[in-house]
């Protein structure tokens, strides 16, 4: 069973061996695990047993250290940043190539904040990485406010629970970014949007409800090769095409047709080893002379899961 305790240094020591912990923010109760590791990223879906890689929120305590994930910071994040920031608002902002493509759903933005919650600054201060921190329950259930509900829900599938004691909010951040000069709100959440236009001025609403996420909590576009993804059986699918102009991203297996045109996510058949490499096999098939793209479903197990619904999402 999760152990639910106060100490710091523990948790410090457990996210620095690449473990997924339990911690406390003022919205609700994070998963943390270093946003900076593809494993403890991917450990972070499978304890959620989450279907699907949507975004995720990278957490640190200082501008000093967004300034190290992103490319830069535009004014009106800045002002937003220094109104706002310890709280519950998320900011939207290009990343650097060293942020992993699993952290971001594939996409160019990272989405980043700084939480107001005490517990949690002195550990993001002690740690040399930002944490990714999803909500700490599995798919689907309520969201924890307190560290007795990421025990009941998650008990042995993680080591400790940091006790920060009860969320203050209890609701997710608000989820801002930037398009064409414009701030656009794409999740609705802790910091009103009322606050928001009193610092920036008017905003744009853009709460989406399907199921394609383009920022953490909110399902609208996604990630996708600028070409069409066939999904299915590759060798049926293949007949009929000039080799020379199709891409392959294959589970496990080889296929005749030029190798700069083919991903294998796996050559072992492992399924986490596919979940690291699905985004950059989708990107890698963003090439010119490629026309159309083939894809197969991997295993349905564990995080094949959430592979297959990236490259269905893909293939609309």
């Amino acid at each position: 069973m999760a152990e639910i305790g106060k100490n710091i240094e523990r948790a410090k020591s457990l996210l620095q061996m690449g473990e997924v912990i339990g911690i406390p923010t003022e919205t609700v109760y994070g998963l943390a695990g270093n946003a900076l590791s593809e494993d403890a990223i991917l450990k972070i879906y499978q304890v959620k047993n989450r279907p699907k890689f949507d975004p995720l929120i990278a957490h640190v305590d200082s501008l000093e250290k967004v300034e190290g994930m992103v490319k830069k910071i535009p004014d009106e994040a800045r002002i937003l940043a220094n109104q706002f920031w310890p709280g519950p608002l998320t900011i939207l902002l290009d990343k650097k190539p060293g942020v992993p493509d699993i952290l971001t759903s594939g996409l160019d933005r990272v989405a980043v904040r700084i939480p107001n919650h005490a517990t949690t600054l002195k550990l993001l201060r002690e740690l040399e990485f930002p944490l990714a921190a999803p909500s700490a329950n599995p798919f689907g259930y309520v969201s924890p406010t307190s560290a007795k509900h990421v025990h009941d829900q998650l008990q042995e599938k993680i080591p400790y629970i940091l006790d920060g004691g009860p969320c203050h909010i209890g609701l997710e951040s608000t989820i801002v970014g930037f398009e064409d000069g414009e701030t656009v709100v794409y999740r609705l959440g802790g910091t009103k949007v009322e606050a928001i236009e009193s610092v920036v001025g008017e905003v744009k609403i853009s709460v989406n409800m399907s199921s394609n996420p383009a920022a953490p909590g909110m399902l609208k576009s996604h990630y996708s090769p600028g070409r069409k993804l066939i999904l299915g059986d590759i060798l049926e699918n293949l007949k009929g095409l000039n080799p020379d102009t199709t891409g392959i991203i294959s589970f496990s297996k080889c296929y005749d047709i030029p190798k700069d045109n083919q991903v294998v996510l796996t050559s072992s058949a492992d399924i986490e080893e596919a979940a690291r490499n699905i985004f950059a096999a989708l990107r890698k098939m963003d090439q010119p002379h490629i026309e159309v793209i083939l894809a197969e479903y991997v295993p349905k197990e564990g995080l094949g899961i959430a592979i297959n619904d990236r490259l269905r999402r893909a293939s609309v």
